[in-house]
Order: structure tokens, then sequence, then C-alpha cells
């Protein structure tokens, strides 16, 4: 069986990638779509001999810093794949991949971590860090988002079969596309972690620093604790706000490499989170190295985080609510020293281990092909 996967952009090895790396592990021979490639071999392992497809906007000017600005070209540019003669195809999206166009006879089944959130909910946030927020500019890419959601919804009616990466995205697929789809939870390498080391007095929060993560919320929340400590491990376009923000209980390291982030997330008092996420492996990562998860109470992390038991849900998404969240966390824990243990946080991480990923990928995977060659 010929195998096709086709993933956005290959720019960061961020928690989309990490899957990409246990599909690329599934299908060993098969051939990779993207739209831009410019990671290496050191820096991504998993694509190092591997036959990767790119499209005419890797060549475009200033493609390697500033793709997205390309974003209105690439439902085109995912169009001019030429997929004749594969069996399978797996798109990796949460941008475009999924509007591919394969042949009549093969199956396309797309893993979705989110619709396009730069065409639905994150439009403004897109023309801000496109600096194309106002004036004629503004009002042309507004009208080009416009169409762009209308491509995405398109698209997404030649897909056979949508799998989500949460409950959470499964109702946005729903709303936005107006399609079902199965739910398979993101794997996460459990293994690499251990949950038994002693925990220290700082907290922790981690993850590339952009607005939607909202961790100026979180570093805002130590200015009601100067008592305590937080730790930031992450880089982006929020990094200078942050160490702008931050008072002198704040440490931002800024990107570490995995073994320092495990480190950390092995040894901290509570793994701290305010994204609305759409999954959230991080959390989840740091579960499985025995940190409760102290987090907002949407989204992904509603269905991750056991409440009260591997950690807490905050009912908003405030600076205030993580503080108050932090006072009561530690009071819990100086009345019941057990609470919050490890080994809950580790065994409910449990959950999504590669090898349930995997089990349910092939399980619906052979379910969709066998129905396929029952029609044809």
């Amino acid at each position: 069986m010929r195998v096709a996967i086709v993933h956005d952009w290959l720019v960061t090895w961020g928690g989309a990638e990490k899957v990409l790396d246990v599909l690329l592990e599934a299908f060993p021979d098969a051939e990779l779509f993207t739209i831009v490639n410019f990671l290496d071999g050191e820096s991504a392992p998993a694509l190092q001999g591997r036959t990767i497809h790119t499209s005419f906007v890797q060549r475009l000017p200033g493609a390697r810093k500033h793709y997205r600005r390309y974003l209105p070209l690439m439902p085109l540019a995912v169009e001019q794949f030429d997929l004749k003669g594969f069996d399978l195809v797996l798109s990796s999206s949460h941008a475009v991949a999924k509007g591919i166009i394969p042949d009549p006879e093969t199956l396309h089944v797309c893993y979705c971590y989110s619709p396009m959130r730069y065409a639905w909910d994150m439009q403004h946030q897109y023309l801000r860090e496109t600096g194309n927020a106002k004036g004629v500019t503004g009002a042309l890419m507004r009208w080009q988002l416009h169409k762009l959601r209308q491509w995405d919804y398109l698209s997404a009616q030649r897909v056979d079969h949508f799998i989500a990466i949460s409950g959470y995205i499964k109702r946005r697929i729903e709303r936005c596309y107006r399609r079902e789809a199965s739910v398979i939870y993101p794997p996460v390498e459990v293994a690499r972690f251990r949950h038994d080391r002693p925990r220290e007095a700082f907290y922790l929060t981690a993850g590339r620093l952009v607005p939607y993560k909202r961790f100026d919320l979180v570093v805002d929340a130590f200015r009601h604790h100067p008592d305590k400590q937080l730790i930031v491990i992450g880089d982006g376009p929020e990094r200078a706000r942050l160490n702008a923000m931050a008072g002198p209980n704040v440490t931002i390291l800024g990107f570490q490499p995995d073994p320092v982030l495990i480190d950390h997330l092995e040894r901290a008092r509570a793994f701290l989170y305010m994204a609305e996420e759409d999954f959230g492996i991080l959390p989840v990562e740091a579960q499985a190295a025995g940190a409760p998860v102290i987090g907002y109470g949407k989204g992904g992390l509603v269905e991750t985080i056991e409440n009260g038991r591997t950690g807490l849900h905050l009912v908003e998404q405030s600076a205030d609510a993580l503080a108050q969240g932090i006072a009561g966390f530690e009071a819990r824990q100086g009345v019941d020293s057990a609470a919050f243990d490890a080994s809950w946080c580790r065994e409910n991480a449990m959950r999504f281990e590669r090898k349930h990923f995997l089990a349910d990928l092939e399980n619906s995977l052979a379910s969709y092909l066998g129905a396929a060659s029952e029609v044809s």
C-alpha cells in the first residue's frame, strides 16, 4: 500500500510534529508532503532519509522567516501536490494540509489538530502578527481570510474521514465543517519521564511564547505571590514583554533542550498552563513526570486533567484566578500531604501513551480501508 502523509509545514518541532514523528514511524515507507520545510536532520532526526515534497512557497522571498504571510497562497500550493497512485493519504492538519486533492480511488483520512484558527477564531491575531490589522492592506487581508474560510469549509468536504485530537476539537470540526469526527488523543512519550523524584518549591510553565498561550497571565499571577518562585521555559515573540513584566521571583530561561525541560518537570511543585488548548501535550507530559497541573478549565485540559486529583481547573482565564488557584492548591496540600499524588498524575498520563494512539489509529484505518474496499 502506497501511503502519503501531508503535514502543514515544518518550521519548528512542536506538538504536531511529535505526532508526525509517530506517524512516520508507523508508516516508514510513506512519502511526506509539506508546504515548507526549514528543519535540518539535527533538529528533526525523524526526517533524515525521508522523501519530502515541498510546495512553491518554499522558494518565495523571505519564506523561511515569514512563511505565515503567504497563508493566502497556501490553498493553491497544497492543491498542487501530485498524489496520484497513493492508496492512503493521511493529512496531519491544523491549517491547509487537509485541502489536498487525492485521486478518486484514494482514501483520505485527516488527523485534525483544529480547524484553521487563522481563518476562524484567530483572525485578528493573525492580522496583528503580520502587520495588517489596519488600513487598505488590512481590509484586503480580511477579504482574503473571508475567502480562506470558504475554501477551508469546501476543502473539508473532500476528506473521507476526520479524526480529532480531542472531544473539544471534534465539536469544532462539527461546528466549522459540519462533519462528524472520531477522537484519538495524541501520543505522549510517558516513558521518558520519572515521577518519583522529590518535588521542589518552584512552579513551572513552558511552551512557545506566543500571545494566545497567555503566559502573561502566569507571570502576572506571581505578583500576588512574591514569596513563590516561577520558572518559564520557552521562546517566542512574547519573550521581551514577559521579561519586562517579570518580578525578581520569575526566571525566564528561554528555549531549553528536552533534557533540561524534563528535569524541571520532574522537580516542579506544579505545572501552570493558562491557554485554551486544543489538547495540550505539555500538561500531559507534566503529569507523566508526577507534576500536578493548574490551568484554565476549558479546551483540552478538561479532558486531560482530573480536577481535584491530578490538578485544578480554573473557571476564569485571568491572573487573579491563577493566583487564587495556587493559594488553594497550597492550602489543600498543607492539609493533606497525599493530595495531588505523583502516582495519580502518572497513572492519568498513561491513558495517552504512544501504544494507545497506534492501536486506535490502526483500528480506525483498518475500518476505513475495509469499508472503502466494500464500496469499490
